[in-house]
């Protein structure tokens, strides 16, 4: 008993310690400038002002739109394209294929910042520049779901593969109506980690869009931080990183229970 007590101690004052710098953040965003700084625990006053001025100030439900569909779309690209290689990988035999699951692996090895320069001389060749193709187009293509796709496809019993085939199933048949229905564990947690990173990324869309009205939430939200437009109104700030954060808070909430079964799952197939 003594044991179990102390333990749930420690597992409620670490959610504290966790979730205390996001729960000042929100409150903080819906009480007046001058009261943040003598801000402990409930503000003195409850405004809604930042909040209104944040939306006056930018276009932030745009930008919200945006972050949406490009995060979707990456989402929904690498599910299928992860999945068509990762099944190719592990399940079709023809030359070179370790070679180029080892070339994959490799290049999780090389710093984005190589490439990046590199990536934009391709979009501006493209004319991609300022257009959600540079922001969606590159990462398609992710390294960590195409190895996560290929070890849980090998755990695969192959007679399923085989009678697929006896049945005249050609191969993408196969994947989309016979593997996927039997990998819902990887492609839940491809599918959560691909949406919470595409969602955050930052650098690659502020060197490819320029066009306010294509901006993603965290690009504009960055700008509006660090590029003077919300006039060192700490109160606004903080009301824009809520309003950032809180998206991606709500669906990792909600979807939490399947994340960890998920990944339970896909380390006990692998």
């Amino acid at each position: 008993m003594i044991k179990k007590t102390v333990f749930y101690f420690i597992l409620i004052v670490s959610a504290i310690v966790f979730t205390y710098p996001f729960l000042w953040m929100f409150l903080a965003s819906i009480s007046p400038d001058k009261a943040i700084g003598n801000l402990v625990l409930l503000p003195s006053k409850i405004t809604l002002d930042n909040y209104r001025q944040m939306i006056s100030k930018i276009p932030i439900w745009r930008a919200l739109l945006n972050s949406v569909i490009v995060s979707g779309l990456i989402t929904t690209g690498v599910l299928v394209f992860g999945s068509m290689i990762g099944y190719a990988l592990a399940r079709l035999e023809f030359k070179g294929r370790n070679l180029i699951f080892y070339l994959i692996i490799f290049t999780m090895t090389i710093p984005f910042q190589i490439t990046l320069i590199p990536q934009y001389i391709l979009m501006v060749k493209l004319n991609w520049t300022d257009t959600y193709y540079a922001l969606i187009v590159p990462y398609l293509i992710n390294a960590l779901g195409i190895i996560m796709f290929r070890q849980y496809f090998l755990s695969l019993p192959q007679s399923l593969i085989d009678a697929a085939r006896i049945d005249g199933c050609g191969e993408l048949r196969i994947i989309f109506r016979i593997v996927w229905p039997n990998s819902v564990p990887v492609i839940l947690t491809v599918a959560i980690l691909t949406f919470m990173t595409s969602w955050n990324e930052v650098l690659w869309p502020l060197i490819v869009i320029r066009k306010e009205s294509l901006m993603t939430l965290p690009q504009l939200v960055t700008l509006f931080v660090v590029g003077g437009r919300a006039e060192s109104q700490l109160g606004v700030k903080l009301a824009s990183s809520v309003f950032l954060a809180t998206p991606i808070v709500i669906a990792y909430a909600f979807f939490q229970k399947y994340f960890i079964n998920s990944m339970v799952s896909t380390g006990q197939k692998e």
